[in-house]
């Protein structure tokens, strides 16, 4: 009886597993089982591949030097140089050959057929190229076995543009009503001339969910409206109220109104509007009104930070009416937490996008070998293969105990909203 073996090792203990090829009858399903079983033996598999084909070879012709056992008119014909996968690898072999003489041509050996198509490589090469394994230096990498044969730059491209599309399609494709969301997040990431507007949403658990993303030249409202009514096609839910964070991109912020009306409550980043007051000042103003920013957003209640606020615009008046301006603009929504009376449980998470900031830095790690997008294509082939990728290694956000108390209170401010449509509408 035939077996092929592989040692486990758990600690310092070793263990022998066996599995007997001998037993099992040579049809489509059980070839199937047979090489699955030798692609996982690398390297021990190799040694074993041969037995394999031999074993069906002796079904198909009967033993060798025998004249009877096999099928009526099939001999054996030669052992010619072949190869087979086992897993990534490319590993040279000779492969016994059969013949029908009435036919006058060779009869295939299923299981040598079925070895070569690597199985499982796809995602072996989409997860190295993501760590950051450029195609051309994936060949010697790729060689765990001596005598593998080497994979060509082109093969491992052809690879990886396979296994990228179908992330591409999945991303693209699925339904997003299975989410209970409480939080929106948008934002743009750069790709060459393009700008990728990414979603990742908030779950009433704090687990974060990429939703999907556009490509587009700049945050304008009709891309981005259209792209949030795409998401609710696919079943976004906002009936129950959602935060949306945004950097206050005049774009994402009319698509937002446009598309979610008075269920959403929009908060502008903080950390934006500090660094686009700054922006007008000399260098040696910034740090200190980086810090008066900083404790008047840090107070608890809207009516602290309101008034603090008030006094660093009096402050900025003097030195920058320009300064003062760029602060007026957008502040109400830098203060939505406040005003929803939860700025000291969920500032840390929900006071910036410094979630999906996160996320675009995490992009980027994977993304910045590629020094030339050729296509739209590529570009959304890797953004969407590195979003999946990154997906579910996110931690849930800080303070997503209190979660259902933003809701509550995004219901309550929603009611006010449309009140306060319906009163401007009576009037």
């Amino acid at each position: 009886m035939r077996k092929v073996r592989r040692i486990r090792r758990e600690g310092q203990a070793t263990e022998l597993v066996a599995a007997d090829l001998d037993a099992l009858p040579v049809d489509a399903a059980t070839i199937d089982t047979k090489v699955a079983l030798i692609q996982a033996l690398i390297p021990v598999g190799l040694l074993h591949v041969a037995e394999s084909l031999q074993q069906e070879l002796e079904l198909l012709t009967g033993p060798r030097y025998a004249r009877h056992g096999g099928q009526p008119g099939l001999v054996r014909h030669g052992r010619p140089a072949g190869s087979v996968y086992l897993a990534d690898q490319k590993l040279p072999i000779q492969v016994p050959r059969g013949r029908d003489r009435a036919r006058n041509q060779e009869v295939p050996l299923a299981t040598y057929q079925r070895l070569q198509t690597p199985r499982g490589a796809d995602a072996g090469v989409l997860r190295r190229i993501l760590a950051g394994l450029s195609c051309r230096e994936y060949a010697p990498c790729a060689e765990a076995v001596p005598q593998a044969f080497g994979l060509s730059a082109s093969t491992v491209s052809r690879r990886y543009i396979k296994a990228s599309a179908a992330k591409l399609a999945e991303l693209g494709e699925r339904r997003l009503d299975g989410h209970d969301l409480v939080a929106l997040f948008l934002d743009g990431k750069t790709f060459a001339a393009d700008t990728m507007v990414i979603a990742l949403g908030v779950t009433m658990r704090g687990a974060k969910v990429v939703l999907g993303f556009v490509q587009t030249a700049t945050e304008n409202a009709t891309v981005c409206t259209a792209f949030l009514r795409a998401l609710v096609e696919r079943g976004l839910p906002a009936a129950d109220g959602l935060l949306v964070m945004i950097d206050g991109g005049k774009g994402l912020h009319a698509a937002v109104e446009t598309v979610f009306g008075s269920a959403a409550a929009i908060q502008r980043c903080q950390w934006h509007q500090r660094e686009n007051v700054l922006a007008y000042l000399p260098g040696n103003q910034h740090a200190r009104i980086r810090r008066t920013l900083r404790e008047a957003y840090a107070q608890p209640t809207y009516e602290q930070a309101k008034a603090a606020l008030g006094r660093v615009r009096a402050a900025l008046a003097q030195l920058n009416i320009s300064a003062a301006a760029s602060l007026d603009e957008g502040l109400e929504e830098t203060l939505t937490l406040h005003r929803l009376g939860l700025q000291a449980e969920l500032s840390v998470s929900f006071s910036t996008t410094n979630c999906i900031e996160s996320v675009n830095s995490l992009v980027e790690q994977r993304t910045a070998k590629i020094d030339y997008w050729k296509t739209s294509d590529q570009k959304q082939r890797w953004l969407a293969t590195a979003l999946l990728d990154i997906e579910p290694r996110l931690r849930r956000v800080r303070g997503y105990r209190y979660l259902p108390a933003l809701r509550r209170a995004l219901q309550t401010n929603m009611k006010m909203n449309m009140k306060k449509k319906g009163d401007r509408k009576a009037a």
